[in-house]
């Protein structure tokens, strides 16, 4: 039996994203402003030195038609439903796999949000689901398309990017000014997942929320060769790396404590 009852799970709506022009990446600007936020966050120069933001420039003008995506992160509970109506195995890594990633993140830190027997992790019922690849969120958008009748898929980078920061070419989803309040991320301190919807002042112009920390989540852009690009930042970084225009690339089979997912629609 889940932990959670998939009745008490908050509704993931969706949210109409209009067509038309947005404002796509960074000007110089706003790249070593992401420096500049990150070396205080992170206390050192890292980020600078590795190039992380260069490839963001030129900041340009993208059209994108019309499209709705999910207002939040899809969630545990969320993604129980699927496990439960397909046998689909549950989120999860062993030790010896997680090792092999070599990431900075002891295996200490994956075990409260691994499923245990199948069920949800205790108390993160509604918090963005995570450790899974990207093959893992496609099988889900698979399932839930043919559950709604609907056409649901990754988001590309543009649909992802427009629909956290609009169309003005913002630095955060919420304007041009850093604040710590608005995310789940280093900064704010709570290093773990929190329920979608607690950082409701952090909307983007459109209303979907956590386009900035809480989780990366994939998308369906290639980076090169077997890797995916993420976007988003998460609970672990710094202001910097939680911009909507910032994004890295991924292996396209790690199940990462810090990756998760949601869905767009197109319309008929």
């Amino acid at each position: 039996m889940m932990l959670i009852s998939p009745s008490y799970a908050r509704a993931n709506t969706w949210i109409n994203i209009p067509s038309g022009n947005f404002l796509m990446g960074s000007t110089p600007a706003q790249v070593e402003q992401g420096y500049r936020i990150s070396a205080k966050g992170y206390g050192h120069n890292g980020v600078r030195k590795a190039g992380w933001f260069d490839n963001e420039t030129p900041q340009h003008q993208v059209y994108l038609p019309t499209y709705s995506i999910q207002k939040t992160a899809v969630t545990n509970i969320e993604y129980a439903k699927f496990i439960r109506a397909t046998g689909y195995p549950a989120p999860f890594v062993t030790a010896k796999v997680w090792s092999n990633y070599r990431l900075v993140h002891p295996y200490s830190w994956v075990k409260p949000y691994l499923w245990l027997d199948g069920h949800i992790p205790k108390n993160r019922g509604n918090n963005p689901v995570v450790l899974l690849s990207y093959d893992d969120a496609l099988a889900y958008a698979k399932w839930l398309s043919k559950k709604l009748g609907q056409q649901l898929q990754l988001p590309n980078e543009m649909q992802w990017e427009k629909a956290m920061r609009g169309n003005d070419g913002r630095l955060y989803p919420w304007g041009n000014t850093y604040d710590a309040e608005r995310l789940n991320n280093a900064d704010h301190g709570s290093l773990e997942t929190l329920a979608v919807g607690f950082f409701n002042k952090g909307a983007s112009p459109y209303g979907v929320l956590d386009g900035a920390g809480q989780v990366f989540e994939w998308t369906s852009t290639v980076w090169n060769d077997q890797r995916m690009t993420v976007k988003g930042g998460s609970w672990d970084d710094h202001g910097g790396v939680c911009r909507p225009a910032a994004h890295h690339g991924r292996a396209k089979n790690l199940k990462h404590i810090l990756i998760g997912f949601r869905l767009v629609s197109m319309p008929d």
